[in-house]
């Protein structure tokens, strides 16, 4: 058989898309003992169309931090708390588009428990963050705003279920 030949690729501009931009962040689902299960830090900001998403805190990393030294700051910076990564709960992809290229984002999700600090937007020093709350795990599937952060605190629930059953 003969060599395969790839097709004459155009250039994104000739095709009339959108480069592409990778990037990353990392963040977590930073829990407290409740009185029924546990509540979780979670943060309010505006979307670029200007309504008001509840998500996870999250952010990029800052020079040679590690994802969880970033996980950690960028909770702490978003939320006022401060935490301790139990384990990884593994990331999500998702893209969307800006005016000049297109972004596909990896978040990497931690669980983490809360060790200090208190619920505070004042240190964000993007200022994306506008509210932040404590929410009982079992109303977030209603609270957050995305589907595929809803999926990362059912993973942090059977971690949870888990490490409890095990102990």
């Amino acid at each position: 058989m003969g060599a395969r030949r790839m097709p004459n690729r155009q250039s994104s501009r000739q095709q009339g898309s959108l480069p592409t931009v990778e990037e990353v962040s990392a963040g977590g689902v930073i829990i407290r003992p409740a009185a029924t299960g546990f509540d979780v830090a979670i943060i309010a900001r505006y979307n670029r169309g200007g309504r008001l998403e509840w998500c996870l805190p999250k952010g990029h990393p800052e020079g040679a931090e590690t994802h969880e030294q970033a996980a950690l700051r960028e909770v702490a910076e978003e939320t006022g708390v401060e935490g301790a990564i139990l384990t990884s709960l593994g990331s999500i992809e998702y893209w969307f588009t800006v005016p000049t290229h297109r972004v596909h984002k990896t978040v990497h999700h931690y669980l983490m428990e809360a060790v200090g600090g208190q619920l505070s937007i004042e240190n964000d020093p993007d200022h994306e963050a506008v509210d932040v709350a404590w929410v009982n795990m079992d109303e977030l599937d209603r609270t957050l705003s995305f589907p595929n952060e809803r999926r990362i605190i059912t993973l942090a629930r059977q971690v949870i279920d888990e490490t409890v059953q095990s102990n």
